[in-house]
C-alpha cells in the first residue's frame, strides 16, 4: 500500500510529462480495488457459510436431544418444539410453534408458572433448575398431566429474551418408585405375617412344655419320692442314686421352665407387657451378672395395648439385652417402658463400649434389622444411638393399637 500510495503521488505530479506512467497507475489502481472487492465477498461468503454451518450442527444437536426442548419468547409464545418434545406432549411441531406455553401446562399451575418465569426474568441468572423440591406437572395434548424434571435458561437482550426449558417425563421412574414401594410393602407385611406365624408356633411349644411335659416330670418327681420313701434304709446305694435322679428331676424342670419362657413367657399373655417385661430384667441380671434397673409406668397405663404391639415391645426389650450380653461389655444397664397418648415408648441404654458408626447397618446385625422391621410394620419408630453414659440407646414409639397387624 505505501509502494501504491508513492507511485500514484509520483504518477499525478509528473502526468504530463510522462501519460504512460499515469495510465499505468489508474490500471494498478483499478486491479486493486477489484481484489480488494473481491476479497471481502469471499470471506463474507465464508463466514455467512461457517454461521450457516453452525445454525445447522446446533439445529440437529436439538432435534437429536433425548429430552424434550421448548423455547419461548417474552410473551411466553414457542418458538422452538423439537422432536423428543412432539412425542412427550403427543403434539406435532406445527401445531405447537405460535402458541402460548401454557397449552401444556394443567390450568391450576398455570398462574403460578407465570409469576416464576417472570421472576426468573428479573433474576438475571442465566440458567436454574424448576421445582426444586416439588414435582412438577406438564399437560399433553390430549389432556392427560404427566410428572416432569425441568431446567430453565435465558439468553438475549431484555426486549428480544428467549427462554429455553429442558424437560424430562418421570413418569416412568414413579411407576418404578411405587412399585418398589409396593414390593417392601408386600414383603414387609409377609414377614409381619411370618414373625407372627413364628410367635403363635413358639406359644404353642411353650405351653406344651410348660403344661404337658411339666406335668409329666412332676408326677416323676412325686413317682421317685415315693420310691424314696420305701427304699431300704441299709441300701446306701439306692439312696444315694435316687438322690442323683432327683437332683436331675429338678433340674430337667428348671430347663423346661427355662425353654418354655424363652420361647414364649406365659406371663405375657397372662398378666401382662409391665409384668412381663420386669421378669424378663430381673431375669437377664440373675442370668448375666449385669446390674439393671428397670421403670415401667402403673395404673394400668398398658391395658389397651394391643397383643401384637406387646409382643413386639417385649421381643424388642429381649433383643436389646441379649445384645448388651453379647457385646456392650457393660456392667450396667436400664430399662423404661411407658404408654401415654396412644403409644407406647421404651428405651434400653447401658454403659457399655457403644455401638460403632456403621455397626446397626451391617449385614450381619440381623436383631437390630428385625427389630426395625417389626417396629416400622406396626407404624412406629425405632432409634439406635450413643448412650449419654457411653454406651448404646435403644428407643422405640409405637402405636398402642396396630394398625399394620391383624
Amino acid at each position: 500500500m505505501a509502494a501504491l500510495l508513492a507511485a500514484n503521488t509520483v504518477a499525478f505530479l509528473r502526468g504530463i510529462d510522462a501519460p504512460w506512467l499515469l495510465g499505468t497507475v489508474i490500471l494498478v489502481d483499478m486491479l486493486v480495488v477489484s481484489l480488494s472487492v473481491a476479497a471481502t465477498l469471499w470471506a463474507v461468503a465464508v463466514w455467512g457459510g461457517q454461521s450457516d454451518v453452525s445454525e445447522a450442527r446446533l439445529a440437529a444437536i436439538v432435534e437429536s436431544a433425548m429430552d424434550p426442548i421448548i423455547t419461548v419468547d417474552a410473551q411466553q409464545t414457542i418458538v422452538l418444539f423439537n422432536r423428543a418434545a412432539e412425542l412427550a406432549f403427543r403434539c406435532s411441531r406445527e401445531q405447537a410453534i405460535g402458541v402460548p406455553l401454557e397449552r401444556f401446562i394443567p390450568q391450576r399451575f398455570r398462574a403460578a408458572h407465570r409469576g416464576h418465569l417472570e421472576g426468573f426474568d428479573r433474576t438475571g441468572e442465566t440458567s436454574r433448575r424448576m421445582g426444586d423440591s416439588t414435582t412438577l406437572w406438564a399437560l399433553r395434548a390430549d389432556g392427560e398431566e404427566f410428572p416432569i424434571e425441568a431446567s430453565i435458561s435465558q439468553a438475549g437482550e431484555p426486549s428480544s429474551r428467549h427462554f429455553t426449558v429442558i424437560l424430562r417425563d418421570t413418569t416412568p421412574r414413579r411407576q418404578h418408585e411405587q412399585m418398589l414401594l409396593r414390593q417392601q410393602r408386600e414383603l414387609r407385611e409377609l414377614s409381619a405375617r411370618v414373625l407372627e406365624a413364628r410367635e403363635d408356633e413358639k406359644t404353642r411349644i411353650a405351653r406344651e412344655l410348660h403344661d404337658e411335659l411339666g406335668q409329666l416330670l412332676t408326677a416323676l418327681k412325686m413317682d421317685l419320692a415315693w420310691l424314696r420313701e420305701r427304699l431300704p434304709a441299709a441300701d446306701g446305694e439306692l439312696a444315694a442314686r435316687a438322690a442323683t435322679m432327683g437332683a436331675l428331676l429338678d433340674r430337667t424342670v428348671a430347663s423346661t421352665r427355662r425353654i418354655s419362657a424363652d420361647l414364649r413367657p406365659l406371663m405375657l399373655d397372662d398378666l401382662g407387657l409391665a409384668d412381663a417385661a420386669t421378669w424378663l430384667v430381673n431375669d437377664f441380671a440373675n442370668r448375666s451378672g449385669i446390674a439393671c434397673e428397670i421403670e415401667v409406668a402403673g395404673d394400668g397405663a398398658f391395658a389397651g395395648v394391643d397383643g401384637h404391639v406387646a409382643t413386639a415391645i417385649y421381643r424388642a426389650v429381649q433383643e436389646s439385652l441379649t445384645n448388651i450380653a453379647k457385646h456392650a461389655r457393660a456392667s450396667h444397664a436400664w430399662v423404661a417402658l411407658n404408654a401415654a397418648d396412644g403409644q407406647v415408648y421404651f428405651e434400653v441404654e447401658d454403659d457399655g463400649r457403644g455401638i460403632a458408626a456403621g455397626d446397626a447397618d451391617k449385614q450381619r446385625a440381623l436383631g437390630l434389622k428385625g427389630m426395625r422391621e417389626r417396629v416400622a410394620y406396626l407404624g412406629g419408630t425405632l432409634e439406635v444411638t450413643r448412650a449419654p453414659r457411653g454406651g448404646t440407646r435403644v428407643s422405640a414409639r409405637v402405636p398402642a393399637r396396630s394398625g399394620g397387624a391383624a
